[in-house]
């Protein structure tokens, strides 16, 4: 079971993700999280999935995308860091990536399909890691990261969007299915 970071593992910004995590054993946190997800997400029809909660606001759709996406980038920032690479990797614009993306054209079925095997690669990339890799520091948009702070960015990144989404887009009187 790999303790949860210390604060001179990752950038401050991600506190905020981090902090939201129970103890636990990450590996277990992700596998739970993912069918916590599903179940929340799971009825939330196409219509549905296009829901914003204000103008110039994510859809359903696109937040699902998203948090796909960032993992996916923070796995690759993962791995990379635990094979020991040196070069430091560059960030993104989540912004851009989900304006390119047209996770709205997507159904909410294929969204989450794919949010599920995004999540089964990243806890089968985890379980593959030895003792010492999860300690491994490298370089990633320009602030200094441990293999193990990453893997709990992760968590706490779907964590923080499933509570937006419960909050900010089911719990409104303007949301659909209200």
């Amino acid at each position: 079971m790999q303790k949860r970071p210390e604060a001179n593992e990752y950038n401050p910004y991600y506190a905020t993700y981090i902090n939201l995590l129970h103890e636990g054993d990450i590996i277990q946190i992700l596998e739970e999280q993912i069918k916590e997800t599903n179940l929340l997400l799971k009825d939330i029809s196409d219509s549905e999935g296009h829901f914003r909660y204000a103008p110039n606001k994510w859809s359903i759709k696109e937040v699902i995308g998203h948090i796909a996406d960032t993992e996916r980038i923070m796995a690759y920032r993962l791995l990379s860091i635990a094979r020991g690479e040196t070069t430091s990797l560059p960030g993104y614009n989540d912004d851009m990536y989900v304006l390119r993306a047209a996770f709205d054209k997507q159904s909410m079925e294929y969204l989450l399909s794919n949010l599920t095997i995004v999540r089964q690669a990243t806890v089968h990339l985890l379980k593959s890691l030895d003792a010492e890799a999860w300690l491994q520091r490298g370089t990633a948009n320009n602030s200094e990261v441990t293999v193990r702070a990453l893997a709990y960015i992760i968590a706490g990144h779907e964590l923080h969007h499933r509570k937006i989404i419960k909050e900010r887009y089911m719990s409104t009187a303007d949301h659909p299915s209200s």
